[in-house]
């Protein structure tokens, strides 16, 4: 179907029989089109200043050639429709433009097809900007929305500290004063029949204030300030004493390094939540955690001897049961991987640029807790 608004055609062109000839195939067809006609490579350098709908080129030019200009049309762009239409086509020269980026080629003694190749090279340059703008719109999109996970990360992390801060300061002083007040009443009271009740309600505080350490542990641990050697040593001996079943060993270089409180925190929670997935799922009796620092990148490795994943619940973990430990590296310029095999076990992977200050918080993370 010829479009409805006029075509805008640069025609490279010595020949001005040869132009009015295109012209009258084009007209014949029922195509509108405004036509504009060059006949040098100074003069067709200046038509690109334009915006056109294709470039139509004859390959024998005064002090130039076809394919000279298609390439100094490709420097410029890569999508505009280029039609190489010229009296002689060798094989080796109709290679050689296809090759270069042309849409097309033809004789002029041939020229039945011109229109429709012109109206399908048009197509398709609009097609191949089409996708060119979604590829960027979805680049944008990304980009977009790993900011603003970064910032809810950012701002997760942010109010756990302070949540850590209200429980130790507010919640954990409260609890250990309302402890010394039931202990006097406990040496000082009289009456056989409160004694059992203080008991009991010291029993009770010693339950809640235990949770709210653990509480204020998990939501930020204090211990990560001591670095990710002591940070992991601390996380894997909690573990330990959570499930006595699991043998766990960690290693780690004799020389320390200040990997940064970002990465610090990013191999904090990588480990843990792998060691939860062990727990979980992988029916295992051993695990293994290493640390690697070598050429400024800090290595986490953290593999059991489970039951493994089947390759269809392998793919499936890469896609979804791994994307916030891959999100949480990504934020950091890292990467996670994964290799599993069927009653082999599973290995995970993290690697982090060691940075030795720690990332900003994002001024919405600080309206959390002004």
């Amino acid at each position: 179907m010829p479009p409805e608004t006029p075509l805008r055609l640069l025609h490279v062109e010595d020949s001005e029989f040869d132009h009015a000839l295109l012209q009258a195939q084009v007209a014949a067809e029922g195509v509108p089109a405004d036509w504009h006609c060059v006949q040098s490579e100074e003069a067709f350098l200046q038509a690109l200043e334009q915006t056109w709908d294709a470039v139509i080129c004859d390959h024998h030019l005064p002090g130039s050639s076809g394919l000279r200009l298609l390439a100094l049309l490709r420097e410029r762009d890569d999508l505009l429709p280029f039609l190489l239409v010229s009296g002689q086509i060798g094989e080796e020269l109709a290679v050689e433009a296809m090759r270069c980026g042309a849409s097309d080629y033809l004789l002029k003694g041939r020229l039945a097809r011109f229109v429709p190749a012109l109206l399908q090279a048009i197509r398709a340059a609009a097609a191949q900007r089409e996708r060119a703008q979604a590829l960027r719109d979805l680049q944008r999109s990304r980009a977009q929305l790993a900011e603003l996970t970064e910032h809810l990360q950012q701002r997760i992390e942010a109010e756990r500290a302070q949540l850590s801060r209200e429980l130790h300061d507010d919640v954990g002083s409260q609890l250990t004063a309302l402890k010394f007040d039931l202990a006097w009443l406990q040496r000082h009271g009289s009456g056989a029949e409160a004694a059992p009740r203080l008991a009991q309600a010291l029993e009770l505080l010693d339950g809640a204030i235990a949770a709210s350490r653990r509480l204020m542990q998990n939501l930020r641990p204090p211990i990560l300030e001591e670095g990710v050697v002591a940070a992991l040593q601390w996380l894997v001996q909690g573990f330990e004493r959570q499930h006595a079943e699991l043998q766990l060993s960690l290693q780690y270089p004799d020389e320390r390094v200040d990997v940064g409180e970002a990465c610090c925190l990013v191999a904090y929670r990588f480990v843990q939540e792998a060691l939860s997935n062990v727990a979980k799922h992988a029916q295992a009796r051993r695990v293994r955690i290493e640390l690697q620092w070598a050429s400024g990148v800090l290595g986490v490795e953290v593999e059991d001897d489970g039951c493994g994943l089947r390759p269809g619940a392998l793919e499936q973990a890469q896609r979804f049961g791994l994307r916030g430990l891959r999100e949480r590296a990504e934020q950091a310029g890292g990467w996670v991987d994964v290799s599993s095999r069927a009653g082999r076990g599973t290995l995970l992977a993290l690697n982090l640029p060691i940075t030795t200050h720690s990332h900003a918080a994002h001024p919405l993370a600080e309206e959390a807790w002004t």
